[in-house]
């Protein structure tokens, strides 16, 4: 099945593209801003230590970034997902660009990602999507994380978290935060996904989305597939870009109510996060005629 039908977000995305004034925080590597298929989106840089654009296309940073940012914001026809082409991306990036070396993930410091994180908020993010894996967390950099979480929440912005790709049961510091959406990856079936992270306080406030397989932007000319968590993610905070931009007045709690509480499955006593309906969301919205604005 088509990952954008899995989560019923096909039909939300023939009503909008999205609206400039809804700012995604795209906390991630530097974005390929050349590619043609983000010529026409609105991208913005935060300033940070790691620049917004790409400096050499062939690292892993910046093939992360624009798979994220292709997700999220490429021309509608474009071999990414372009869940919401017309909102207005801002790009900090916290991965630092290097040769490909043995393959692995890039990673930042959680003292890194906690100052992207109130730097993009300060900079208008109403919602932001971490896809990052940490190093040296320990408990000075858990109490850094929690305060820029905390600081997110306090300003109206909700915040999107891949839950991992280590196949374990468990939380982390973002993860477990009570202000964060954290999202699981599915396969094509809505089944979770081999590697993704499960767990019970991700079961109960977080989300299920498509990891398997997604086709976005790549950074040699060519369309690129990657799978996990931080494929899954964006497909979450896209959908709620889209819902904030069709009922902007709406407040981030009701938002985050309207789509955790219209999911495909019932919570209960698993470690699997029911999987996103944004078409239902949409209309659990529309239903309170007003959009649940005075929520």
């Amino acid at each position: 099945m088509d990952p954008l039908d899995l989560v019923n977000l096909t039909a939300l995305m023939e009503r909008t593209a999205g609206r400039a004034e809804v700012r995604i925080g795209l906390i991630d590597g530097p974005v390929l801003l050349s590619h043609p298929d983000l010529s026409t989106a609105s991208v913005r840089e935060v300033p940070g230590k790691v620049a917004g654009a790409c400096s050499r296309a062939d690292s892993l940073a910046c093939s992360h970034g624009t798979f994220v940012a292709g997700v999220l914001a490429s021309r509608r026809g474009s071999t990414g997902p372009a869940i919401c082409p017309d909102c207005t991306l801002l790009v900090r990036p916290i991965f630092a660009e290097a040769a490909d070396g043995n393959g692995s993930m890039p990673s930042a410091t959680a003292a890194e990602l906690a100052a992207a994180i109130v730097e993009t908020v300060d900079a208008g993010a109403r919602v932001l999507n971490l896809s990052a894996a940490l190093v040296q967390t320990g408990a000075s950099g858990e109490k850094d994380l929690k305060a820029s979480l905390d600081y997110a929440a306090k300003r109206g912005a909700i915040a999107i978290a891949a839950a991992g790709n280590q196949g374990t049961v468990g939380s982390s510091a973002i993860t477990a935060h009570p202000g964060v959406i954290p999202v699981a990856a599915c396969d094509k079936q809505g089944n979770p996904f081999a590697q993704t992270n499960l767990g019970r306080s991700i079961a109960r406030r977080g989300l299920s989305a498509p990891g398997d397989a997604i086709s976005s932007l790549g950074t040699d000319g060519k369309p690129r597939s990657f799978s996990g968590t931080s494929a899954a993610a964006p497909f979450v905070t896209g959908a709620i870009a889209l819902l904030w931009s069709e009922f902007p007045a709406a407040s981030a709690a009701y938002v985050k109510y309207a789509v955790t509480s219209t999911s495909v499955s019932r919570r209960g006593n698993t470690i699997v996060p029911p999987l996103i309906n944004a078409w239902a969301a949409f209309q659990f919205m529309a239903s309170r005629g007003n959009g649940g604005q005075s929520q």
